[in-house]
This record gives C-alpha cells, sequence and structure tokens, in this order.
C-alpha cells in the first residue's frame, strides 16, 4: 500500500489532502485484511462494496493486452449512485470520469470509465449489444442475496460467458451467510467470509401481535427519544413511500406538542425515488444537545434499503415492525400486485445489525419471539419465482436464449408462469408461432418497459398518436406518485379523472 505516493495515478495530478483522510478510514475497514483473496461474502459494513471493486480496477490495470473496466453491479438505483460518488472520492478522482455509475435513464460515465457501477438491469441490456461483455475484465455481482429477477438472469448468463471467455473473473458477493447455494452454483468457486464491524445487539420482542404496526412504530420512536438517556439514531423501516411519509409527519407533530425541553430531532424519510440529493441527507450528523441536556437525534424513516444497501452510521436503535413490500404474480389471472407481507429471518437479522455498526445497539421487533421462530421463512423467496416472466423472457430471447427450459436458472421458475409469459409474447407478436423473436419483438426489447408498453408505444407511430401514449407510458411507468388536488378529487367519473390528468400534465411537460 503505497501510502506515499504523490501522484495519482488515473488523474496524473497530486493526490488532495482529503484522499489520506479517506484512505485512513479505508485502511481500517475489515475487508483490508483480505486484500489479496477472492471474497464472495462480506457482512454489511465490512467495506466489500467500495474497496474490492478498487482491487480489481488495480488488477485489470496491470495486465497485458487491451485495457478493460470493471463493472459492479446493485439491485437498487441509489445504491449505485451513492458508492459510486464515495468511490469517486476515495480514487480521488471526478465522478463521471474514471469512475461512474449507470442507471435506468442516466449514464454518469464516458470513454474514461475503468469502474462503473450499475444497476444489474442495465448491465444486461449491455450483454444484449455485448454478448460476452468484452469491455470488462471483472464483472462484480453485489447484493446477490436479494435474489432480484436481474441478478438471477445475470447470474445464469455470466456463467455461459464465462465458459467462453476464460479470461473474465466474476466476484459474487453477498451480506448474508446462505452463500454455499451461491458457491455450488458456480462449480464450487473460492468462498471467503469477512465479518463486518458488528457490536452487540440487544432483541426486544412485543409480548402480543400488534394490530396496527405503523401506530406501534411511532409509538416506539417517540419512547425512544425521551427515554433513552444513550445518544444515538433511529432507523425505522416501513414498506413504501406514503408509510414512510405519514410517519415523518405524525412523528415529527408529536415531538413538537411535547415541547421546547425535549431534544430537537430531524426526521429523514428514504426511498428510491428520492432525488439523490434528498437521500444524502441520510448522513447528516443529529442536532446536537439542547442547554438542558436533552438528547438530539437522527430518525431515518427507510424501505428495506437499508437493510444492505446503504450503510448509515450512528444507528443506535432499530425499529422493525417485520414487513416489507413484494411483488407477487398469480400466473392463472396473469395479474401482478404489490403486497406488504412479512420478511424473513435473514431481513430480521440484517435490520438488526444495523443497530451495531458503531457500538453495542438495540432492535426493537414489533412481532412476537414465537413469530420470529415459527413463521418467518428463512431466506427471502427469489423474485424470479413471484414475477411476471414476460420481460425475462423478451430479455433472454434477445440475448440469443431460446431454450428457456433448459437455461441454467439458479432456482427454475414454475413451468405456468414460463408458459404464461411465452402466450403474452406471442400474443403481442413479439414472439411467432415457433417462439422465435420477431423484429417486433427484438425492437421491443431495447425499451426498459414492460412488454405491453413497449408495444403500446412502438404503435403509437403507426396511429400518429405518440405525444399522448409517451404521456400515458410515462404515468404507467413512473414511480412517483402525488397526492391529487380538490380540484381532481371532486370531478366525477374515473375517464373525466384520466382526461382532466393528462391535460394537465402536457401543460406542465
Amino acid at each position: 500500500m503505497a501510502v506515499q505516493q504523490q501522484i495519482n495515478p488515473f488523474t496524473n495530478l497530486p493526490h488532495t489532502p482529503r484522499y489520506y483522510e479517506i484512505l485512513k478510514k479505508r485502511l481500517q475497514l475489515p475487508v483490508w485484511e483480505y486484500k489479496e483473496k477472492l471474497v464472495l461474502v462480506g457482512e454489511t459494513g465490512s467495506g466489500k462494496t467500495t474497496q474490492i471493486p478498487q482491487w480489481c480496477v488495480d488488477m485489470v490495470r496491470g495486465l497485458p493486452g487491451p485495457k478493460r473496466a470493471v463493472a459492479c453491479t446493485q439491485p437498487r438505483r441509489v445504491a449505485a449512485m451513492s458508492v459510486a460518488q464515495r468511490v469517486a472520492d476515495e480514487m480521488d478522482v471526478m465522478l463521471g470520469q474514471e469512475v461512474g455509475y449507470s442507471i435506468r435513464f442516466e449514464d454518469c460515465s464516458s470513454a474514461k470509465t475503468i469502474l462503473k457501477y450499475m444497476t444489474d438491469g442495465m448491465l444486461l441490456r449491455e450483454a444484449m449489444n455485448d454478448p460476452l461483455l468484452e469491455r470488462y475484465g471483472v464483472i462484480i455481482l453485489d447484493e446477490a442475496h436479494e435474489r432480484t429477477l436481474a441478478t438471477d438472469i445475470l447470474m445464469g448468463v455470466l456463467k455461459e460467458v464465462v465458459r467462453q471467455r476464460s479470461d473474465l473473473k466474476v466476484i459474487v458477493m453477498s451480506a448474508t451467510l446462505d452463500a454455499g447455494k451461491f458457491q455450488v452454483y458456480f462449480d464450487n468457486c473460492p468462498l471467503l467470509t469477512i465479518p463486518g464491524r458488528t457490536h452487540p445487539v440487544e432483541i426486544f420482542y412485543t409480548p402480543e401481535p400488534e394490530r396496527d404496526y405503523l401506530e406501534a412504530a411511532i409509538r416506539t420512536v417517540i419512547q425512544i427519544h425521551m427515554c433513552e438517556e444513550d445518544e444515538g439514531d433511529c432507523l425505522l423501516f416501513l414498506t413504501g413511500q406514503e408509510e414512510i411519509d405519514e410517519a415523518c409527519k405524525r412523528i415529527k407533530r408529536e415531538v413538537d406538542d411535547l415541547g421546547p425541553e425535549v431534544g430537537d430531532i430531524k426526521i429523514i424519510p428514504l426511498y428510491s425515488t428520492l432525488p439523490p440529493q434528498q437521500q444524502q441527507r441520510i448522513f447528516e450528523p443529529p442536532p446536537p444537545r439542547k442547554p438542558n441536556g436533552a438528547i438530539g437525534r437522527k430518525v431515518v424513516v427507510s424501505t428495506n434499503i437499508a437493510e444492505t444497501s446503504l450503510t448509515i452510521d450512528g444507528v443506535v436503535f432499530v425499529i422493525d415492525p417485520g414487513f416489507a413490500k413484494q411483488k407477487v404474480y398469480n400466473p392463472r389471472i396473469r395479474v401482478e400486485s404489490l403486497l406488504v407481507t412479512a420478511i424473513s429471518k435473514a431481513s430480521a437479522q440484517q435490520r438488526a445489525g444495523r443497530a451495531g455498526r458503531t457500538r453495542p445497539g438495540k432492535c426493537f421487533r414489533l412481532y412476537t419471539e414465537k413469530a420470529y421462530k415459527t413463521e418467518m421463512q428463512d431466506n427471502t423467496y427469489p423474485e424470479i419465482l413471484r414475477s411476471n416472466l414476460g420481460s425475462v423472457v423478451l430479455q433472454l430471447k434477445k440475448l440469443g436464449i431460446d431454450d428457456l427450459v433448459h437455461f441454467d436458472f439458479m432456482d427454475p421458475p414454475a413451468p405456468e408462469t414460463l408458459m404464461r409469459a411465452l402466450e403474452l409474447l406471442n400474443y403481442l407478436a413479439a414472439l411467432n408461432d415457433d417462439g422465435d423473436l420477431t423484429e417486433l419483438g427484438s425492437m421491443m426489447a431495447e425499451f426498459p418497459l414492460d412488454p405491453q408498453l413497449a408495444k403500446m408505444v412502438i404503435a403509437s407511430c403507426e396511429f400518429n398518436c405518440s405525444n399522448e401514449i409517451l404521456s400515458i407510458t410515462a404515468m404507467l411507468s413512473g414511480n412517483t406518485r402525488k397526492k391529487s388536488t380538490s380540484s381532481f378529487n371532486q370531478m366525477g367519473g374515473e375517464k373525466k379523472k384520466f382526461v382532466m390528468l393528462i391535460a394537465k400534465w402536457r401543460s406542465v411537460f
């Protein structure tokens, strides 16, 4: 480790003082003890997401032949963006130059980029145009334990690419200890476990099931803020944006009503659709103590994005209601729903671990110990087993994979779900009667949309209504939802509301 190095090899400029400040913190990360070894499992906070890709860059730069880049995939956009910014700071370079990121509808990279963080779906899209991913010398699949649709497909695709490219190195990283399955899937590859920086966490359960977990969660946050004598921030897990916004308002209102003697509280929401600058607020310091000694706290109210994708220092108290939102698909009626479901034991353990990052902490589980031991599954059900596979089949066909039945899925989906996806794509004319990709289907696969929406956008050109269809598609595929104004609520009839909404949309955009 050349601490005395004065010139940045990426920019050919002297290192800034901030580089050496960050370097001291990097050297303290647990992962640094394993710098020369292949890593598969590392607890959240071990430094695997930020450090291992940088070591891979050092390795790739030293290899003879054409210079290749390093790709590190993330299941969530917010993680790809925030980690890329952090690593750019550590490498003392500008974000978007040597270090960049790529997410849907946004590419912050350049021809100079040698380390790119991206969502797993974006790497899949690159594979459509470059099946052997020749640009990369190392590909890292981070947070593989989340088993998203794109991650599962990527693992199958990369397993085949490695057979054709002996020079390509693939690293699969997981934050949970069920990595034996990944090891077997990748032909018994080397496995190494790295401990995180964890302190003891005291777990508390409710004696009886809570009838209203949102009310119980808000009550618990208030009690912690008022009664706990130790300093430390709170992390509350909820299921989605609507719940989070409601909880933030109610917590602030109740703390304000307690009077000036109570310590100040900074409430920060966190979910994937927040703008990046608002997401960065989670790293702000808590309010200071008041002159009367009342403790100021930061309260982060987050979806399960804070389980493993982001590490927030200073959290000592975790409130876990035990629920998250999951997509569930019924192939018989062809309906996909977003349901609030109980989390797995692995997720509960990850949530509790957030409280022990900097010092001993406490986790308040708003469910009974019996429910944890007897009702929760050990691990989260893979997304590929509970999702509509229309987009998956279309992507695989575009990648040139025709034999879907024998494709090397880690967990093969139900045949009925695959058949429903093939029927849908045939109905949309994306596949012909022989199951081959049509010219229209190839075009549909280029759109980062559901097959129905992609077909609608393409067909709109024929009927000269592209502007209207693009507006409708944007509304149907967007995640951001705002409350209707009173004028909209007073209008009668769903059709009239929809027409007025489109008119309002077009007047703004």
